[in-house]
């Protein structure tokens, strides 16, 4: 896992065609922007197993790429990985 550290207005890119730019920190919310395809598919970590049940069993096509955005508290280690797809 990579973790990083970003101030209001810096950016990561995932990719060529995928950009997280960190908008606001208040308190111990951090407000996200992303950029990507509309094809890549973006979920809240807590969404993440929702979505899976709605899927279906075996998909005859491949699934859209899945990009998962975990919030924390600031200084806290990460309870689970990003997921980039």
């Amino acid at each position: 896992m990579l973790v990083l550290s970003r101030k209001i207005g810096e950016k990561i890119h995932v990719g060529d065609d995928i950009t997280i730019e960190v908008r606001r920190v208040a308190g111990n919310r951090v407000t996200l922007a992303v950029d990507a395809p509309r094809n890549v598919r973006i979920l809240r970590g807590e969404l993440r197993e929702a979505a899976l049940e709605f899927e279906p069993a075996e998909a005859e096509h491949e699934p859209a790429p899945t990009v998962v955005v975990t919030h924390q508290r600031l200084g806290a280690m990460p309870s689970m990985p990003h997921v980039l797809g």
